[in-house]
């Protein structure tokens, strides 16, 4: 469950890691893997988060020993680094999806509607506006007065997480 619901976030951050989609897929899964095996290791109460990506990070580096034969491969000590700003960036970016989900159930019914809408895969902006019977023009205004909305909530609730 908690591998489930962290998979995108850890995603991420391997894919900051790699240089393409095919090798996140196989180091993704090689860490599901490990994190199976391991699983028993981890505390219940610490960042399920840190502890999957210190081992997608092994996993990471694993794999890029494997690829050391190409002929543009950056240092061990960079992809350490690289490793530890990932690992620090998908933890922030966490905390502000939590509260980007909180500040969602705080709108209007009718304005996460529209959100949610405006951001669905397949549709267009013109399309949404017409089907909430608004111009595109009037819409876009609506969702950045909505957006900014979000913003400032998101903002609060870091703040006030101390964050």
């Amino acid at each position: 469950m908690l591998f489930t619901h962290e998979e995108p976030a850890l995603r991420a951050f391997v894919r900051s890691l790699l240089p393409s989609w095919h090798d996140v897929d196989e180091v993704m899964q090689q860490t599901g893997i490990v994190i199976w095996k391991k699983f028993d290791q981890y505390e219940a109460g610490t960042s399920f988060m840190r502890w999957a990506c210190v081992i997608a990070r092994f996993e990471v580096l694993k794999y890029r020993r494997g690829k050391a034969r190409e002929r543009l491969v950056f240092r061990e000590d960079l992809w350490e680094l690289l490793a530890e700003e990932a690992t620090d960036s998908a933890e922030m970016l966490q905390k502000e999806r939590q509260a980007l989900d909180e500040c969602m159930q705080k709108l209007p019914d009718t304005d996460r509607a529209l959100v949610g809408a405006a951001y669905a895969h397949g549709t267009s902006i013109k399309e949404v506006a017409e089907s909430a019977g608004h111009s595109a023009t009037a819409f876009y205004k609506k969702l950045h007065r909505i957006r900014l909305g979000l913003l400032g909530c998101i903002q609060r609730q870091l703040v006030k997480e101390g964050t």
